[in-house]
Parts: C-alpha cells; sequence; structure tokens
C-alpha cells in the first residue's frame, strides 16, 4: 500500500516507521524543504507535491491547522478517483465538511480523521477516529493491514472532530489548570506536596469515581464551593498568580448558584438539569 504524508511534521515522523515495518511505502511533501532530511531517514521518499500524490493509496494530510483547507485546495486537482484523502488535523467539524467539499470534485474519498491523545507520547499507537461514508472501508485498511490503532466512529462527517473538539474541553482545561495549580504551588513553597496528594488521590482511587462523586455533588454544594474557591483566587492573587482558571471557576459555581440547582442522585441527572436550565 502507498502512503503520502502532506506535511512532514510530528505526526508523519510518529507514524512512518509503524507503517514501513506493515510494508507500506511511503512519500512525503512539505512547504519546508529541510524536512527532506528527516523524512529520507526514516526510507520516506521526498519530493514535489505531484510527486508525493501520484500513486498514493492514502493522502495523509498532517499539515499545520490554519492551512488545512489551502492543503486541501492545492491537493484536490491532483486526486483521482480510488485515493483516500484523510485529513488528520485538529480542525472544528465546520472546517472537516469544508475541506470534504474542496476534495468532492476529484472524486476521491475524504475520510475525517482525528488524532485522540498526544503523538508525541503515544507515537503511531495514538488513537485516530475516522468519519465519512468511507471510513469503514478506510478503518479496514488503515487498522486491519497497517495495523494503526483507527476504529470507524461515524458516517457524518463533523462527528469525530466534535469528539476530539470536546474532549479537548477536558484535556486542554486540565492542562491549564495543572500549570495555574502547579505554580501557585511553586510560589507557596509546597509544589511537591500538593502534587503528591493530588496523584496519591488518582492512584488509590478510580477516576471515575471521584469524578461520577465531583459532578453528582455539585448540584448540593455549588453554594459552598462557591464561597471556598473565591477565597482561593484571592490567595492566588496574593502569592502573585493571576487566578484566570481559578476565577472562570468562581464564574461557573456563582452561576451555578443563579439556575436555582437542586440535589441530584446521579451524575446523568445533574448533567441533565443543568443543561435544561442554561
Amino acid at each position: 500500500m502507498r502512503i503520502a504524508f502532506i506535511g512532514f511534521g510530528e505526526v508523519a515522523t510518529a507514524f512512518s516507521s509503524a507503517l514501513a515495518a506493515r510494508g507500506a511505502r511511503i512519500a512525503a511533501y512539505d512547504v519546508r524543504p529541510d524536512q527532506r532530511e528527516a523524512a529520507e531517514r526514516l526510507g520516506v521518499s521526498f519530493g514535489t507535491l505531484s510527486d508525493a500524490l501520484q500513486d498514493a493509496d492514502y493522502v495523509f494530510s498532517t499539515v499545520t491547522t490554519s492551512v488545512a483547507r489551502l492543503a486541501a485546495e492545492q491537493c484536490a486537482p491532483r486526486l483521482r478517483p480510488g485515493q483516500h484523502y484523510v485529513d488528520l488535523n485538529a480542525t472544528d467539524p465546520d472546517a472537516k465538511k469544508e475541506i470534504q467539499r474542496v476534495i468532492e470534485p476529484s472524486r476521491a474519498a475524504f475520510v475525517e480523521g482525528a488524532l485522540l491523545g498526544a503523538v508525541g507520547v503515544t507515537g503511531a499507537k495514538t488513537e485516530i477516529l475516522l468519519g465519512g461514508p468511507a471510513a469503514r472501508r478506510a478503518e479496514q485498511d488503515l487498522a486491519g493491514t497497517l495495523g494503526l490503532n483507527a476504529r470507524f466512529y461515524s458516517e457524518e462527517i463533523g462527528k469525530a472532530s466534535m469528539f476530539k473538539m470536546l474532549r479537548s474541553v477536558f484535556s486542554k482545561g486540565m492542562e491549564a489548570l495543572l500549570i495555574e495549580f502547579l505554580a501557585a504551588g511553586e510560589r507557596a513553597g509546597i509544589r511537591d506536596d500538593l502534587w503528591k496528594e493530588v496523584t496519591g488521590l488518582f492512584a488509590t482511587q478510580p477516576f471515575e469515581k471521584v469524578a461520577a462523586n465531583w459532578v453528582r455533588s455539585h448540584a448540593s454544594a455549588h453554594e459552598r464551593r462557591y464561597h471556598e474557591v473565591k477565597q482561593v483566587a484571592a490567595v492566588l492573587r496574593a502569592l502573585g498568580i493571576e487566578p484566570t482558571i481559578t476565577a472562570a471557576t468562581e464564574a461557573f459555581f456563582a452561576r451555578s448558584a443563579s439556575l436555582g440547582l437542586v440535589p441530584a442522585t446521579s451524575m446523568d441527572e445533574v448533567v441533565r438539569r443543568f443543561n435544561e436550565r442554561l
């Protein structure tokens, strides 16, 4: 099977060796000519855009988010029926639909791809959600033949990206929260103690149990927690840390009070009532 990477950065670098080990022939194109050495070191043929696309069964678009559509516009006139264009860029659902419309006239199959997790950590084992009418076939080829951690998610373009975007509410929000939390701990001289306490909690208690309890108890405890987090924000300011995430948390709890939430017996009930009253 022949694979082309449009954009030879972290994703292409991480996936190339694993694909080659499964017998794939790999070509790449990048607007940065200095990527040639890195590609060729991995046995990847590096050339023009036309060269990369010419015989590719699967074309992986792994450029920066801001130029994902431009990449599709440049590829579309060079694509042909029978090829698959897999957009793996972290774009929103509407952007994926726009890129599909760009690719459609070529009669190549468009496949929405959403990478979950950090490629720098999980490499070629990173999970890929696939979307679109051609996604089931792509799953057979990418997972079955090439051994990637790819799975069909939806025939509707945009669903896989919606999953990734909403997952980022948690992952990127947690990243920001942790940095604010640890920076404050550093200022207070107790960073290591705080880190051990938090990591110890999840080492002994399943995250699912702790998180579900937080959500379930929010309906009855939001007012008390609001007053606590208001003081926490003041402590951070006294330490010289702008409480960006903590201030947002304070506003969140204040809003919950205005919604008139009442005690609930399950996490699902809290989320349902929260949505109804927003």
